[in-house]
């Protein structure tokens, strides 16, 4: 299998190989790593790579799979985090120049979970300051472009994360969303984005607009998206309103069929575009006084 091929590979084919002994973790990091140097000069999808230390836990990893270790979910999978989580060890900026140099003493919960699991950081994944809007650019770290086309973009505020799956540079990265930062980003990469139920995933420190800020995967399959909110969920001592641990298996959950299923959807949730004429009808008035 070419390096490319490797790159593109879903994350279940990825852990399944490793554990079978057939996908060697140091040559999988090597493959995405090289993949990130040669796309991420035009994407700006990673603001922050720890190759160094990617590579170390590379090797670890494939040492453990020889020597029979009992392995996590997501053995040897690499996956990146969106630059507001913390990584302990790693650089935070957060999208600000305030955050520039910032390096935290401790991982999220999302990190933590995700360590825990066996998977392997490739670095931290552009924001715009504080995750603040739909559209990724910082003073900071600059704008990031969406893989399909360079003039649009990439969506936000996991905007790097999403950019960075989509151009086959990690199949799995940590994204957050408040208003759409998870969806918004997702939807414009054409991959999969999920904000779980509040509470699934803890959550700390806490966000600056509370309960709505939730962490969850960016993947290019549904499948992976499970796989990786299992490795994710649970409840951390740090967040009062995480959630027990769910007895659901998400990625057994893909297999059952969707029939009798129900989707809500409104246009306006019964206000929006009231509320939206009012405002532009305003600043239109304003305008024109």
């Amino acid at each position: 299998m070419s390096q490319t091929d490797l790159c593109w590979l879903p994350a279940t084919e990825m852990a399944a190989a490793i554990r079978a002994r057939q996908l060697s973790p140091v040559e999988l990091v090597d493959a995405l790593i090289d993949r990130i140097h040669q796309l991420n000069p035009m994407l700006n999808a990673y603001c922050t790579l720890v190759e160094d230390a990617a590579r170390h836990a590379a090797h670890a990893a494939e040492a453990a799979v020889l020597r029979g270790d009992d392995l996590g979910l997501l053995h040897g999978v690499p996956v990146s985090i969106k630059d507001l989580l913390f990584t302990r060890g790693v650089r935070t900026m957060r999208g600000s120049r305030i955050y520039e140099q910032f390096v935290p003493d401790q991982d999220a919960p999302a990190v933590a979970k995700l360590n825990a699991s066996g998977a392997i950081l490739l670095g931290k994944t552009t924001t715009p300051e504080f995750g603040w809007k739909g559209a990724t650019d910082s003073l900071v770290t600059g704008v990031s472009r969406n893989p399909w086309n360079l003039a649009r973009s990439c969506g936000g505020s996991s905007g790097g994360a999403a950019a960075a799956v989509a151009a086959g540079m990690g199949p799995l990265a940590v994204g957050t969303d408040g208003a759409g930062s998870i969806r918004i980003p997702a939807s414009f990469c054409g991959i999969v984005g999920l904000k779980p139920s509040r509470g699934r995933v803890a959550v700390y420190p806490p966000s600056a607009v509370g309960f709505l800020s939730h962490a969850g995967p960016i993947t290019r399959t549904v499948r992976d998206a499970a796989l990786m909110l299992q490795a994710m969920a649970g409840p951390d001592e740090r967040d009062l309103g995480s959630l027990p641990v769910d007895a659901t298996e998400y990625l057994l959950a893909c297999e059952q069929a969707v029939r009798g299923l129900r989707v809500a959807w409104s246009p306006d949730l019964g206000f929006a575009i009231v509320v939206c004429l009012q405002f532009f009808t305003g600043l239109e008035a304003n305008r024109l006084a």
